[in-house]
């Protein structure tokens, strides 16, 4: 799988979202090429791909939750015990 470069634009770059799908776009068409070649059809990896993207987001939604969660506990148990 070819090299997926870094970042060359700032976190707040409007254009962020474009050059990360610059930078992984031989990487994922190396990932497609390599599944079709395990003899995966071209459409189900790209839904197994989707999948495991949204999958992915959940996780990091609810570790994000999670850790607001917490937050508010820390911020909670600090205040109780003032």
């Amino acid at each position: 799988m070819r090299d997926i470069y870094k970042p060359f634009v700032t976190d707040d770059d409007p254009d962020r979202d474009i050059r990360c799908q610059d930078a992984m776009q031989f990487a994922f068409e190396d990932l497609v090429a390599a599944s079709t070649a395990a003899t995966w059809g071209e459409r189900e990896c790209l839904q197994a791909i989707i999948c495991l993207a949204e999958e992915r987001l959940q996780t990091l939604a609810a570790n994000d939750d999670a850790r607001a969660l917490l937050d508010v506990l820390r911020q909670m148990a600090k205040t109780s015990a003032a």
